[in-house]
């Protein structure tokens, strides 16, 4: 499978389908494997959907620490000159929205539109996660992969997801469990989660811009996507109130809209 270089950090990437290209940019701890329920959607909208493993996870390659979302943005631009894209959508949930908010401010050249999903600008006006679920993602580093991934379920996932779709989350977990995030990696892609701050700066994104957000995210409140379009000019804003952090897997209304948003001609 293809591969981008940036310095001595190999990236693993996939293409699917074909028409303009998408971006796709993953959260903490996961690849390009946790999109597997968005990739056949936008590629089937007529997208050409690139996903690939962010430094640290996956196939790509595990520099030492410390990473930066500013540091993994230009990772991300590697993907596109590997994939002879230059221009691109780009679409990042949690981690990824925070790695996607610097790819459009630091290579605004190479984008099209943007979709930040569950995610936060950072800064002095953010809602941190509450003290518990902090410390879980801090300990959730010395567990075993599997344990990890399902103790990791009440913070991913919906109520109602739990209760009456466990088999969707068992799936996601499956494909998870195909490339297990390694501690020290994970450790440095948390910390990058937590020194992001673009709150003063995100002003300067003038593409055209979705933020999705789940209203029942206990991972990234609800408040911080609120915050991002008060702060993005002209930026629109989509709730789901049946959708948590995981959103694509509670509700695959997002993906829908998430879709319609990139191909629009408007």
């Amino acid at each position: 499978m293809p591969t981008a270089h940036r310095g001595e950090v190999e990236l693993y990437y996939e293409s699917t389908g074909g028409g303009p290209a998408v971006l796709l940019v993953m959260g903490l701890g996961m690849n390009a494997t946790g999109w597997w329920r968005t990739v056949p959607v936008l590629a089937g909208a007529g997208l050409r959907v690139l996903a690939f493993d962010n430094r640290g996870v996956g196939r790509s390659g595990r520099p030492g620490a410390p990473y930066t979302t500013a540091d993994m943005a230009d990772d991300a631009i590697a993907v596109l000159d590997a994939a002879d894209v230059q221009r691109a959508h780009i679409y990042g949930i949690s981690l990824g929205g925070m790695i996607a908010q610097e790819i459009a401010l630091r290579h605004s050249e190479r984008v099209d539109r943007l979709v930040l999903g569950a995610t936060t600008p950072g800064g002095p006006d953010a809602v941190v996660a509450p003290e518990a679920t902090l410390a879980f993602f801090a300990r959730r580093a010395d567990m075993p992969a599997e344990e990890a991934v399902w103790a990791s379920v009440p913070y991913n996932y919906a109520p109602g997801t739990r209760m009456d779709h466990g088999d969707r989350i068992a799936e996601d977990i499956r494909q998870r469990l195909r490339f297990p995030v390694e501690s020290e990696p994970y450790r440095a892609q948390l910390a990058a989660a937590l020194g992001h701050d673009t709150h003063d700066r995100v002003q300067g994104i003038t593409i055209p811009t979705l933020i999705v957000h789940g209203q029942q995210d206990v991972m990234v409140d609800p408040a911080n996507g609120r915050l991002l379009a008060r702060l993005i000019p002209g930026a629109r804003l989509v709730e789901f109130p049946r959708a948590a952090h995981l959103y694509p897997t509670d509700d695959p209304a997002v993906d829908r809209e998430v879709a319609a948003f990139l191909t629009a001609t408007d």
